[in-house]
């Protein structure tokens, strides 16, 4: 089995990136059990709290990564400090599951540690 990285760049509604990118992870549950998920540049923007999409007509996904600790194990969830900083996100805001906010560096390493990496 391979240890698979799955990266979140994207907003949540501007385009369908993130529901692919979940969507991707769940049917990658089957084949594999180490997944982590990153989330930087608007990608951090995937997981807060209190999105009201249906103001836009869209379905709110983002509910969805917090049953994947839940339901399926996946405790690695990895947000980069610097998007959150960039746009003025604070660490202590309220998201949708427990994240580990760390320094781009600190992202890299890690990353390097899975087989596989996925961007979204």
């Amino acid at each position: 089995m391979c240890d698979i990285a799955f990266i979140f760049t994207q907003c949540p509604h501007g385009s369908s990136a993130g529901r692919e990118g979940l969507d991707a992870v769940l049917a990658t549950l089957t084949l594999s059990k180490k997944i982590g998920l990153f989330f930087v540049s608007d990608g951090v923007l995937q997981l807060l709290a209190g999105q009201q999409s249906d103001c836009i007509l869209a379905r709110n996904y983002s509910v969805t990564f917090a049953a994947l600790p839940l339901l399926y194990d996946i405790t690695q969830f990895y947000v980069c400090e610097a998007a959150l900083e960039a746009r003025g996100i604070l660490p202590k805001n309220q998201f949708v599951i427990k994240v580990q906010v760390l320094p781009p560096k600190d992202l890299r390493n890690i990353l390097n540690h899975y087989n596989k990496v996925i961007t979204f």
